[in-house]
């Protein structure tokens, strides 16, 4: 029994390095776009902070390509009615599509994430668990079968505050999930702390409870495609930028210096000071009125003392390098495509002509190919989510119908901003009627519907197709009722 703990890494049952883990936390930094301030030198040697200028690579790469994954248009069909309603009808409620094309950036950001469907007394919903919460343990090759979940949460009393955090074990004995839970509390948001009794924060949560019937895991992991080239025995997976951070830093340097050039580079005028003294003149009343020769709400003038020529105003401005950043910055965004694999100019803009996602894949099929490599591993993924639902509401008494296997389970992702649908039709079409392929087949090809459905749609089209004869046709050609 661990008592106390300082980090989660600290516990004999997890197997994630510290590389592993700081590399996630790592990643997590350049996702939120949380970095650190500028620090320069001004005129008079004096050290000063500024907010550093930066574009939001990380999250605007995982979000678009997430969004060409997954969306609210994306149906799961399982061949077995009894199943398909059961499960659809849980997905539904719980909003499943618009929260996995959410959690979905964050997969991509960070290498990976689980989904745990879990039992709340009435139905069953689904959790998301994110990497920097995943752990896999001890027990681990390269397929994730054991995992400890952790839930932070933060209790207040008066202006102090405890923080829990409760580690939940998945494991496998005798064939059997076992989960157990522990709770650890500590007054410092950065270290684990002592173990508590999970009575402290939680009234009806069990240390261990023993779950049968189990065929898998009750979690799916979902990692992005590819070998994790930071740590080749890691069953975690990379972020789609990993590999490209110091571009991301090339780009947001170069970025931050073009804004803050912007900035410098503002119209000033040094005036001599001399010109910039208040005059009194008389006013129509006999009084003296004092007058500014310059409005002094601007910032353009800058005084100068004794030194200047002939007392002349002399232009300070400097022109910007605006093309030479612009062109810099388009040429970082370049090598960034071709680190994270999308076609090029999905991220970089001539200032010419913005290109569509088509466009950009009937140029180079690279955007393609990264879709199609991710959509392999998130359907197996739902597929495998599919599996324990139904397996999880069998244990609960709340489904008896049987448990589907992967190859009954049709995912269907929307990639109509890849694909031609009429070019597809006229494909498919000619494959029929040069007799190589079969109605029910080249159905399920165009609808991407399992070979059921499209056997029962191939049904009513021939029934649809059937002569309606009426009943002088009946004697005629011998119809019987």
């Amino acid at each position: 029994m661990q008592s106390s703990l300082t980090s989660l890494l600290d516990h004999p049952k997890i197997a994630v390095s510290d590389e592993e883990y700081n590399r996630i936390q790592n990643n997590l930094i350049y996702f939120q776009s949380r970095f650190n301030d500028v620090t320069f030198l001004n005129t008079d040697g004096e050290q000063r902070t500024r907010k550093f200028n930066h574009l939001p690579l990380a999250r605007t790469c995982c979000k678009k390509v997430a969004g060409l994954v997954y969306n609210e248009q994306a149906e799961i069909t399982i061949e077995n009615e009894v199943i398909n309603k059961f499960v659809n009808e849980i997905l539904l409620n719980d909003r499943f599509n618009k929260n996995f094309e959410r959690y979905l950036e964050s997969c991509l950001a960070l290498g990976g994430m689980a989904m745990r469907p879990y039992f709340d007394g009435k139905t069953i919903k689904i959790a998301f668990i994110q990497a920097p919460v995943f752990l896999p343990l001890q027990s681990n090759t390269q397929d994730i079968s054991s995992a400890a979940i952790v839930t932070k949460s933060v209790k207040s009393e008066g202006r102090i505050n405890t923080y829990y955090t409760l580690i939940e074990f998945h494991e496998w004995v005798n064939d059997e999930l076992t989960i157990t839970n522990e709770l650890y509390k500590s007054n410092n948001a950065d270290i684990i702390g002592s173990r508590v009794l999970l009575s402290e924060l939680y009234d009806t949560l069990e240390e261990s409870v023993v779950i049968k019937g189990l065929s898998r895991p009750l979690f799916t992991y979902l990692k992005t495609p590819g070998m994790n080239n930071k740590d080749i025995n890691s069953p975690l997976g990379l972020s789609i930028f990993d590999n490209a951070k110091t571009t991301i830093d090339f780009i947001n340097r170069t970025y931050d210096e073009f804004m803050w050039e912007i900035k410098m580079g503002q119209r000033r005028v040094a005036v001599p000071d001399g010109l910039t003294n208040m005059t009194f003149q008389q006013g129509k009343d006999g009084r003296l009125q004092s007058k500014r020769r310059f409005e002094v709400e601007q910032n353009v003038f800058v005084q100068i003392g004794g030194g200047i020529d002939d007392n002349k105003i002399i232009d300070l401005t400097t022109p910007i390098r605006a093309e030479d950043y612009i062109k810099s910055i388009n040429k970082g965004l370049a090598i960034f495509e071709m680190q994270v694999g999308v076609s090029s100019g999905m991220f970089s803009f001539d200032g010419k002509t913005m290109k569509t996602a088509t466009e950009v894949v009937s140029e180079n099929s690279d955007t393609y190919q990264l879709r199609n490599s991710i959509v392999s591993q998130v359907e197996h993924s739902i597929k495998e989510l599919i599996v324990s639902i139904c397996e999880l509401g069998k244990a609960h008494g709340i489904y008896r119908g049987k448990i589907p296997k992967l190859g009954e389970i049709s995912i269907n992702l929307d990639d109509g901003v890849f694909t031609d649908r009429n070019a597809e039709l006229d494909y498919w079409t000619k494959a029929l009627a040069s007799g190589i392929v079969s109605k029910q087949y080249a159905i399920s090809k165009v609808l991407g519907v399992t070979d059921e459905v499209a056997g029962e749609m191939l049904t009513e089209i021939n029934e649809e197709s059937q002569p309606d004869l009426g009943d002088e046709d009946r004697l005629i050609y011998g119809a019987k009722e």
